[in-house]
């Protein structure tokens, strides 16, 4: 497994974000919430991505710009190192916006933690919704 984050993994595309926030759904374990949609981003590109993802963290809650991007930085880490789970349980390409939600100052190995709950729990959804009953 590759633990990298290249730049084609990464969301940038406005049109994709747009999507994103008015037709995504959404996945929280506290403080961490993900927002996802089925995505057919880059139909002409090469690449084998299955997966785009942006990260935020609120200006409302961290006024420094320094404390958000140590935030983000982290996100970046655990999603880049906790990826596989979500990789290797996924048919389908998916845009992601990963927010961190919360004034409270976690720690690495907490955010850690929320992180792989999180990506769980997103699993067990997507499974759910593709199963018919």
């Amino acid at each position: 497994m590759s633990f990298k984050y290249p730049k084609n993994e990464k969301l940038k595309s406005k049109i994709t974000i747009d999507l994103l926030f008015s037709k995504g759904k959404s996945v929280s374990k506290y403080p961490l919430r993900l927002v996802y949609a089925q995505s057919d981003y880059g139909i002409d590109e090469a690449s084998e991505q299955k997966i785009k993802i942006g990260v935020s963290v609120s200006k409302k809650h961290f006024k420094k710009a320094v404390d958000r991007n140590y935030f983000k930085r982290v996100l970046r880490e655990t999603y880049r190192l906790n990826k596989d789970l979500l990789i290797d349980n996924l048919d389908k390409r998916y845009a992601f916006m990963f927010f961190y939600q919360t004034k409270d100052r976690l720690t690495y190995e907490e955010i850690n933690t929320k992180t792989i709950e999180l990506f769980e729990k997103f699993i067990l959804q997507i499974k759910k919704e593709e199963s018919p009953l």
